[in-house]
C-alpha cells in the first residue's frame, strides 16, 4: 500500500468570506464552518474560536485534537466509518494542513480532560502550543448522558476538521512525502538481510468513556489484526477518549504517530518496517490473555524478529502491555516497550502496575505526576474552573490569580513528543 502525502504549510489562520488557502493562510468562512458542524440537537451551541503560537491563550478543558486533512486520490474518505463510508484507506494521495489542528473544548464531558497553553511554561509540553488551532467550543443541553456527550463533541471534531481540509484539495502541496508497505512476502523479499520489525499498536478500550475506534469500529470489540501503517493517516483510528490528558492519544497523534514516522524512516537502511498489529486494553483478565494471546501469535506468524510496543493510558493497561511482552519474547521475538509511567511527585512510587524481567529495552514517556504551575494567561477559552476537576488537578489547583497548580499529566499530549530511541542494539 503506498500513500503520498502532501504537506501544505500553513503560517496563519483567519476568519474571512470563503473557506480556502492562499499565499500559506488558511481563511475560515466561519457561518459555513458552524453551520456544516450544526444539527445535532444534544449541543444547546457551537461556537469558534482562533488560538495561535504564542499567544497568551489556555484551552481548557480539551477534549480532542484533530489534524485537518483530504483524500487526493484513492479509494475511500478521511475518518472512514465516521465522515467517509467504510473503504479501506491508506493508499494514493492524501493533502494535510499542516500547522493547523481543531481542537474541541466546552463543559466538561469527563474528569479525564486536558488543558493546552499557547504560551508560558505550559507551551513546552504540548505539540500543540505550535499549531494554529480552531477551537471548537460545543456545550451540551443540561443532562445529557455523559456518552453522548462524548459522541457529539467528537462528531463536531471530525466533521470540522473534513471541512476545513478540503480547502487544500486543489493546492499545490510544499512538500509530498511517499509512505509504502508492500504486501508481506513482497515486503520480506524486498530487505531480505534487514530485520523484520512490526509495531504492536495498543489501543485505549477499556469503555467508560475509555474508547478509540478502527473504521468506526470500538476497538474493544476487535481481535488483534493487522494493519497497513498508511491506514491510520488517513484517519482508520481516531480517538474516543477522556483519559488523562498525557496519557491519551488524540486523533492528531493517531494521524501522525510519531512511532510509525520513525519506523518508516528507518525502512530499509536498518530495519523491514511489516507493518502494525493493533490490539486493545481490555478490564478483565480474561479479555488481557485473549488479546495478548493473539497478538503474541500474530505477530510469530507475522515473522517477526523485534517488536515496538506501546501503551495508551497507564495502570490497569500496563498489565497488557507487560502480558505482550511476556508472550512475544517467549516466542523468542525481541520487544522494546514505550511505557507510560505515574512516580509518584517526588518520582520514589513504583511507576508501572506490572513487569516482567522480559521487559529489558524501555523507552519511558516520563512520570506524568510531577509538579507544574501554569502562569495566567490574558484569555481563557473553555471552562477555568475545569482545573479544580481534571486528572491531575485537585481542589485549589485554580489559583485566584488565573495560573494553574497541577501534575504534568493536564497537559494535553504532554508526552506524544517523546524522543523515540526504541530501536536499541537489542532489536538486531
Amino acid at each position: 500500500m503506498r500513500l503520498e502525502l502532501g504537506k501544505i504549510y500553513i503560517k496563519d489562520v483567519q476568519f474571512g468570506p470563503q473557506t480556502k488557502v492562499e499565499n500559506g493562510v488558511l481563511y475560515i468562512n466561519k457561518e459555513e464552518l458552524l453551520k456544516e458542524v450544526g444539527g445535532d440537537e444534544r449541543l444547546k451551541s457551537i461556537d469558534v474560536e482562533l488560538a495561535h503560537p504564542g499567544e497568551e491563550v489556555r484551552i481548557i478543558p480539551v477534549k480532542d485534537v484533530i489534524e485537518p486533512r483530504v483524500k487526493v486520490e484513492g479509494p475511500g474518505g478521511i475518518f472512514p466509518g465516521f465522515i467517509s463510508k467504510v473503504d479501506t484507506v491508506g493508499s494514493g494521495r492524501t493533502h494535510v494542513l499542516k500547522g493547523t489542528a481543531v481542537v474541541t473544548t466546552g463543559k466538561i464531558v469527563g474528569f479525564q480532560e486536558g488543558i493546552i497553553d499557547m504560551s508560558g511554561e505550559g507551551a513546552k509540553y504540548t505539540p500543540f502550543s505550535k499549531t494554529h488551532n480552531i477551537v471548537m467550543i460545543c456545550e451540551p443541553v443540561d443532562n445529557l448522558p455523559q456518552h453522548e456527550h462524548e459522541e457529539a463533541v467528537r462528531m463536531v471534531g471530525l466533521k470540522a476538521a473534513a471541512y476545513l481540509g478540503k480547502a487544500g484539495k486543489d493546492v499545490t502541496p510544499d512538500e509530498i512525502k511517499v509512505y509504502e508497505t508492500l504486501p508481506l512476502l513482497q515486503q520480506v523479499a524486498q530487505y531480505p538481510n534487514l530485520p523484520k520489525v512490526i509495531y504492536v499498536y495498543m489501543l485505549q478500550s477499556q469503555g467508560l468513556l475509555h474508547d478509540t475506534y478502527v473504521y468506526g469500529v470500538d476497538a474493544k470489540k476487535i481481535i488483534p489484526t493487522f494493519i497497513y501503517p498508511t491506514e491510520v493517516f488517513d484517519g482508520a483510528i481516531i480517538s474516543g477518549n477522556c483519559v488523562s490528558a498525557c496519557d491519551k492519544n488524540p486523533t492528531y497523534v493517531h494521524m501522525n504517530n510519531p512511532i510509525i514516522e520513525d519506523l518508516y524512516e528507518r525502512h530499509g537502511k536498518d530495519i523491514n518496517f511489516l507493518g502494525c498489529v493493533i490490539t486493545n486494553e481490555n478490564v478483565y483478565l480474561a479479555d488481557k490473555e485473549r488479546s495478548s494471546n493473539y497478538t503474541a501469535k500474530l505477530v510469530e506468524f507475522l515473522g517477526a524478529d523485534a517488536v515496538i510496543i506501546s501503551e495508551e493510558g497507564f495502570g490497569n493497561p500496563d498489565a497488557d502491555l507487560v502480558m505482550n511482552c511476556y508472550k512475544i519474547e517467549e516466542k523468542g521475538i525481541k520487544t522494546v516497550l514505550v511505557t507510560d509511567e505515574y512516580a509518584g511527585r517526588d518520582g520514589s512510587s513504583q511507576s508501572l502496575a506490572d513487569s516482567t524481567p522480559k521487559a529489558d529495552a524501555v523507552v519511558t514517556a516520563g512520570n506524568a505526576n510531577e509538579i507544574i504551575v501554569l502562569p495566567p494567561m490574558k484569555k481563557v477559552i473553555g471552562h477555568p474552573e475545569a482545573a479544580d476537576v481534571i486528572a491531575g488537578g485537585f481542589a485549589g489547583s485554580l489559583r485566584p490569580d488565573g495560573s494553574i497548580e497541577a501534575e504534568i499529566q493536564v497537559i494535553t499530549g504532554a508526552t506524544s513528543e517523546v524522543g523515540f530511541g526504541y530501536l536499541s542494539a537489542k532489536t538486531y
